[in-house]
């Protein structure tokens, strides 16, 4: 919470001279205005202001969906500190991350944004809405259409359950069994349970016939109701819903009289309408991918413009880099539509208003061009007769960490009467700087308060509280990057120093992670997903059972009882209350036999098949409790605690550690000191940072004068691991070799010799490592990566090798015996879930194989300068495909790699692609295990039916940005060698690639 004099405090922005005439200027409603000067943070500071002031809707029109974002984020923050605005009233509207004519369909997430943000603008609700070009060109349908896609339920009303789900689905909703995340819905008798966008819990509402009941909010991790509510708002997750109107509409227009109306109009036959579109009249039309891209010819006559009013107070950021932006995209768009030959039935221009005409529009808006340069700026000639006003703000200075250098700077400012605001992304953040300026003796001041119960900040306001205004304040905030307002009185020459967290060091998270919450119940609520009636269940107690659905119990009381009807032997049921689903687990058998019998309700047979299960298991537990009670009764070594070379070490690391990376460092340094061997799994996803981890290990152990291994299943993840070790340890005196198929026979004998000397700290290998041949001098870690790659030959050769050492097995997958051996406690493990620092979420798409769509991903891959993973997994067939991509993209540099390949070829293709001296790397799936390439964010995985669900899972996580999936079913002729699989339901291809820039990317993995 900020505390009221920190508001005192900004609220001087508005009494500059030039703030006082942008105020008059949007006030008057007439003409444009050049506002030079202001920084990204000074205009995030005085837009909530200037958008206030002029008491209309404000839009604010940026480059594209990045600045957007960041200007958003910018925005709300800024919004926070001063008071001008809350949140609700800022809002953003993206643009769509694919391009029209591609097949592909707009992400979820940004279709569910748009939706909720299109029906704020349309209620009233959005004060400040911030887009993107792209965004104000769409074409859009009126008010009313998007004012209905929501739906504010009231207790009392009429509203039938099976309309209110219709329109639920419609609008993007998905029916489950079990509501845990939004955007989900199921209806059981009269109880109709949704998750709606932007809430917080998920409501249960309970009708009474066609009467609302009661609507309650429910816990999606225990389903037990809460708290009452009068109404409940459920937002659309997509602003084009699935309706009979809007698929003929859109058939009408894409057939024309039937497909042969593609070539009346001048244009070829595309496959998709052939394949999706009926050439009949009637409700034969489905969707298809990218048809959201045609709802526009159904209606569509207005624009963003429009739908915000005649009085909407239009801001354009930096205009001279949107025309360019807008000129680029709109040859894309061409470019696209030319390629797609749907010719004259769906022009560029029913989809999108030119840049051009948009441009043309905005002149009859009252606004202002937000240009720091000024009139200055030579590629914005058009508009240089506009009358401008000049702010004085620039950046403020940059510390890099450098402690003294920023006391010393905030001190001068002090000493200039500034006001000085320190801002900080987190509790902790703020506890330190408070810390720091009271051991250097500064006074402070602190301008937010921590409401969380439990989490009191540890220096009080009152503690270190001067009485002089000069006093820098504290602020909780995710402020990015800094600002010196110079010209809030010009008597004065007072001015307003804002430091950002950028500005204090240069890896700051300024990212709110939200409070993940973990139920013990979710495990087993995860398990009835796919629960029918009908279904076998397994009551723990009781045994063997058939689920017959549930029902309401009411009690008299304001909750009502829901349970869940098990039928046993004989007909007897049992109902289970849903908070005791812990009792029950479904039913599952890897035989395809007959249904199972059903126990009878109080008998002994269950309690009999128990009884010969725990013997079962009691064995085998005894078999692996000798086996590990040999090792725990080892004597290993105990490492130093951790010194300042140790803290040196870790304190070189480029970015910010999470929390369950401190945690598993936390814990492996624990087991490393302790005289006993560690035994440890640790388990994280792909690209959270296990790496790093395991580095701190192999440190510690090397500061014994120990020796470290590393054993990698393929030669690829070993070379990178080499070149991952040596850039870490490169400022530090640690030895580090690898061995592998890479090296040849006379460096693989010297490196043994040195081994086995003493004279290698750290030695990364394949299975090479465990070769007899190869001795170590004193090992002490072993670090085995993707451990569920070994077989048991190899495990029976690390049982040997592990007796009295340190191990440490790092997987993404574990199999799962491993995983078991964790959980039951004859392993540790450690588990690392939050993703880095910005890292997000994969998206998967589902699609044919189409050489188009092939070659747009790449295209658009490489339009960004990323690079691009084919993965075909045939080597016969390997140049084929590679020939393929070629002649689809002839700019694309292709090059081809796959373990048949002489060690120093592969070397070769290896370190140039890592170069970028290629674009596209077809291989095969030797690049599955974690290759670091920050550059390739786009994957085409070939049949990938032939692949595993673990290798399929490695394959898709193996980059440090998101990445979007497609997986297409191999029915392509051209390259089919088995036959026809395209009647198989589970052969897909895929093809995953990033819609986002790579430029910021540089801590995602």
């Amino acid at each position: 919470m900020i505390l009221p004099f920190v508001r005192d405090l900004f609220a001087d922005l508005k009494s500059s001279d030039s703030f006082e005439r942008v105020r008059r200027h949007l006030q008057s409603g007439q003409g444009r205005r050049r506002i030079a000067g202001l920084t990204f943070t000074a205009r995030a500071l005085y837009l909530p202001y200037m958008a206030k002031a002029s008491e209309a809707p404000a839009l604010v029109l940026v480059a594209d969906n990045k600045a957007a974002e960041a200007l958003h984020q910018a925005v709300l923050a800024a919004a926070e500190l001063t008071g001008a605005m809350s949140a609700p009233e800022i809002v953003r509207l993206p643009s769509h991350d694919v391009l029209p004519f591609e097949n592909l369909s707009p992400h979820p997430e940004i279709q569910e944004t748009r939706a909720a943000t299109l029906w704020k603008i349309t209620t009233g609700t959005a004060r400040l809405v911030i887009a993107p070009v792209e965004a104000a060109c769409m074409r859009l349908f009126g008010k009313d259409y998007y004012a209905s896609l929501a739906l504010r339920l009231k207790v009392g009303e009429e509203y039938l359950p099976e309309m209110l789900v219709e329109h639920l689905l419609s609008v993007g909703y998905t029916r489950v069994d079990v509501v845990e995340m939004p955007g989900q819905v199921t209806a059981r008798g009269g109880i109709v349970d949704v998750y709606s966008p932007e809430q917080e819990r998920p409501v249960r509402i309970d009708f009474f016939g066609d009467e609302i009941e009661s609507i309650r909010k429910f816990d999606p991790e225990t389903q037990r109701s809460s708290s009452h509510l009068d109404e409940a708002l459920l937002l659309p997750l997509t602003e084009t819903p699935v309706t009979e109107k809007l698929l003929q509409a859109i058939n009408a227009r894409l057939t024309r009289s039937g497909i042969a109306g593609a070539e009346l109009e001048g244009g070829e036959t595309p496959r998709e309408l052939e394949t999706h579109v009926s050439t009949r009249t009637g409700s034969d039309a489905t969707v298809f991918p990218g048809w959201e891209f045609f709802a526009p010819v159904a209606g569509a006559k207005h624009n963003l413009l429009e739908l915000m009013g005649p009085s909407t107070r239009v801001f354009v950021e930096e205009p001279a880099m949107i025309k360019n932006q807008g000129e680029r995209w709109w040859n894309k768009v061409e470019q696209r539509h030319d390629r797609s030959g749907i010719g004259n039935l769906v022009r560029p221009e029913d989809v999108y208003l030119s840049p051009w005409d948009l441009d043309d529009r905005i002149r009859g808006f009252c606004g202002a061009e937000l240009d720091q340069l000024g009139a200055v700026d030579v590629l914005d000639a058009d508009r240089s007769d506009l009358s401008e006003v000049e702010f004085a703000t620039r950046p403020t200075m940059r510390f890099h960490g450098a402690i003294p250098a920023m006391i010393d700077q905030v001190k001068v400012l002090i000493r200039q009467e500034a006001r000085i605001v320190l801002t900080a992304p987190n509790q902790g953040e703020v506890e330190r700087l408070a810390g720091l300026l009271q051991e250097y003796g500064v006074a402070y001041r602190l301008g937010s308060r921590n409401t969380a119960h439990g989490s009191e900040t540890m220096y009080s306001e009152s503690s270190h509280l001067a009485g002089d205004l000069r006093a820098p304040v504290i602020v909780r905030t995710a402020i990015a990057n800094g600002v010196q307002v110079l010209d809030l009185d010009h008597a004065t020459a007072r001015q307003l120093v804002v430091f950002g967290a950028n500005d204090l060091s240069d890896d700051a998270d300024i990212q709110a992670r939200p409070a993940t919450r973990k139920s013990k119940t979710s495990a087993f609520i995860s398990d009835f997903r796919d629960l029918a009636v009908g279904d076998y269940v397994v009551h723990v107690e009781h045994g063997i059972a058939q689920y017959c659905g549930l029902r309401v119990l009411e009690e008299g009381t304001d909750d009502a009882l829901e349970l869940m009807i098990l039928e046993f032997a004989e007909q007897a049921k049992l109902y289970v209350p849903l908070t005791r689903l812990d009792l029950i687990q479904k039913y599952r058998s890897t035989e395809t036999g007959p249904a199972p019998v059903l126990n009878k309700l109080g008998g002994q047979g269950w309690q009999k098949t128990k009884a010969r299960v725990k013997k079962a298991m009691a064995d085998m537990a005894a078999e692996l409790l000798k086996l590990y009670a040999q090792r725990k009764a080892a004597e290993g070594t105990a490492f130093s605690p951790d010194n300042h070379l140790q803290r040196e070490f870790e304190d070189a690391f480029a970015f910010t550690e999470t929390d369950d990376q401190l945690s598993a460092i936390a814990d492996i340094k624990s087991d490393m000191e302790s005289t006993q061997p560690m035994d440890r799994l640790l388990c994280g996803d792909v690209g959270y940072g296990k790496t790093e981890v395991a580095m701190r290990a192999a440190f510690k152990a090397v500061q014994d004068s120990r020796q470290v291994a590393v054993l990698t299943p393929t030669t690829v993840l070993s070379f990178q691991h080499y070149e991952s070790f040596k850039k870490r340890f490169a400022n530090f005196p640690v030895n580090i070799e690898m061995i592998s198929r890479f090296r040849t026979p006379k460096e693989q004998k010297a490196i043994l010799e040195k081994v086995e000397e003493g004279k290698v700290d750290i030695l990364i290998g394949t299975h090479r490592v465990l070769s007899k041949d190869l001795k170590f001098q004193d090992l002490g870690l072993l670090i085995v990566d993707e451990e569920q790659r070994f077989g048991v030959r190899h495990k029976e050769r690390l049982k040997q090798m592990r007796t009295a050492i340190d191990v440490l097995a790092m997987s993404a997958t574990p199999i799962p015996r491993t995983l078991h051996m964790s959980l039951v406690g004859l392993r540790d493990m450690s588990v690392i879930e939050t993703p880095p620092k910005d890292r997000m979420a994969i998206q998967t798409i589902v699609a044919k194989f189409d050489e188009k769509l092939v070659r747009t991903a790449i295209e658009m891959e490489l339009e960004r300068g990323g690079q691009i993973y084919f993965v075909h997994n045939r080597v016969e067939t390997i140049y084929d495909m590679a020939a393929m991509i070629r002649e689809q993209v002839p700019s694309a540099r292709v090059v081809i790699g796959h373990g048949q390949m002489p060690e120093a070829e592969l070397e070769r293709v290896m370190l140039a692609f890592m170069n970028h001296e290629y674009d596209v790397l077809v291989a095969t799936s030797i690049i599955e295990n974690g290759l670091d390439i920050p550059l390739a964010n786009t994957i085409i995985i070939n049949r990938a039916d032939r692949h595993g669900l673990s290798e399929l899972y490695q394959l898709r996580g193996v980059w440090p940005v998101k990445p979007a999936c497609l997986f297409v079913p191999a029915d392509s002729a051209r390259y089919r060698t088995d036959g026809d699989c395209a009647a198989t339901a589970g052969c897909v291809e895929g093809v995953l690639r990033s819609w986002r820039g790579v430029q910021d990317c540089r801590a995602r993995s």
